[in-house]
Formats: structure tokens, sequence, C-alpha cells
């Protein structure tokens, strides 16, 4: 509160006002040592960065077909399966489409060699209490919905109760990371070395897009596919990330192998 004419303040108010809230109680700090886990998170991220070249190519999609697919067959997918329909299913299926159709988004370098893969186990970011894994789905290509969303659901019980094995965490071929679930519009993901590409989801949201020449409100998504420019061109990315678009587009596509 100021005490100078009409109630300004002076200088002298100000510095009592300091004084006040320094005395008003201690600041902490707390020095925690870092666990083994967020350790090596730490150091295989910044190898990431200190060895691949990293760039990022965004898109959006519209997951209006993915969510009428989904809330028509939820009901009965659980009965079925006894699991719930997400979306991360559809997907794993998508990615596996366009890593058959762009082989070196689902290769790595090794010294001056390039391992390509005729297989996709694809590493999903789960968290735990101690910090992001991935655990490995294995052969996704060959794997059906049902026994996707199966293997997430258990990484992810496995994850909270802390009994994921390294095992289950080694081999991966290629990452997609779900930032959506904790709220994020957009990122630029970092590569899981030795991968070289990682695919980023985020949030879905109702936005005004053009549909035949209309402005029609859609639920749409950014994705985001980081990748390692020394083995995947930029057209191959761009093109590897509309695959999948168009995939989550019309689902039809990944019954049909198109």
């Amino acid at each position: 509160k100021g005490t100078g004419k009409d109630g300004r303040l002076t200088k002298e108010d100000v510095l009592a006002a300091a004084g006040r809230h320094r005395g008003g109680g201690a600041r902490g700090e707390e020095r925690v040592k870092m666990t083994r886990m967020r350790q090596t998170i730490a150091k295989r991220l910044k190898s990431a960065q200190d060895t691949a070249a990293l760039l990022t190519t965004f898109n959006d999609v519209d997951m209006s077909a993915v969510i009428e697919a989904r809330d028509k067959y939820k009901d009965l997918f659980a009965k079925k399966h006894d699991i719930r329909l997400g979306f991360m299913g559809f997907f794993a299926k998508a990615a596996c489409l366009a890593l058959k159709d762009v082989p070196a988004v689902n290769a790595y370098i090794d010294g001056d060699e390039i391992i390509y893969h005729d297989y996709v186990d694809i590493s999903v970011a789960v968290s735990a209490p101690n910090g992001l894994v991935v655990p490995v789905i294995r052969d996704a290509d060959k794997k059906g919905f049902a026994r996707i969303e199966q293997d997430i659901a258990d990484f992810g019980a496995r994850a909270k109760a802390g009994t994921l094995t390294m095992e289950d965490m080694t081999g991966g071929t290629f990452t997609i990371s779900n930032g959506g679930v904790f709220g994020s519009l957009m990122s630029t993901p970092i590569i899981n070395p030795p991968q070289s590409a990682v695919l980023g989801l985020h949030r879905i949201e109702d936005r005004p897009v053009v549909r035949n020449g209309q402005i029609v409100i859609r639920p749409m998504m950014y994705l985001a596919l980081s990748y390692d420019h020394r083995l995947i061109d930029g057209r191959e990315a761009v093109t590897a990330l509309k695959i999948i678009k168009e995939a989550i587009e019309d689902p039809t596509r990944m019954l049909i192998d198109l």
C-alpha cells in the first residue's frame, strides 16, 4: 500500500514490502539423485541428438472415420475380446502399411551399413511412475487389432506395477508416442535409438476445415514424424506420414492392404 501523495508508492514502501517478503519464510530446495532409469533415458536421448540428423515433418488427420468405427464396434469388440478398442491399434496398423511401403523408416544405421527389417516391432511409449518406457509390440504387422490392444493394455498395467523387463523394451524398429493423452497439441518427438523414426500423436479437437468448398467441423489431430535425415529423405518421411493419414481417414485401406 502506497504512503505517498494520493496513495502513490514510495521507494520506502517498496523496500519495506521486500523486507517483509524476505522475512516471511525461507524457500527450500531438495537435491535428489537421478534414478538409474532417468539416467539411462537422459543418455539415450542425448545420444540421439548427438548422432542423428533429426528432422520432423507434420500433417493433420481427420479422425471422423476412426471415431465412427470405434463407436460402432466398441461394445462388440469388448464383449468378444474382453479388451477396450482404443485408437492405438488403428495407428499401429496404419504405421505397418507405411513402413512396408517406405522401408527406410523401419530401418537403422549400423556403422556404414543400413539394416532393413522385413518385420515391424513397434515400441509404444508408456508412462510409468519413474519415467517414460517403451515396451515393444512384436510382429505388429502380423497381429490383429485385438492382440495389439491387449499388448498395449498389458504394457500399461505392468509399467504401473514396475514389472516390465529389459527384454520387453528391447528391439523395436519404430516408435509411436501419444502425447495427446496429456493434452499436447503438437510436438517434435525424439527418435528412440537405434531406430530412425518416431510417430507423435496429439490431442483430438474439433476444428473448422474445408470439405467440398464448405467449412465444416471435424475432429482433427496433428501428426508428427521425427526422423533421422541421414537415412530417410524428406520425400520418404512425408510419404510415410501421408500413408498413415490416409489409412486413418479411410480405415478400409488397412483391411485391403492399400
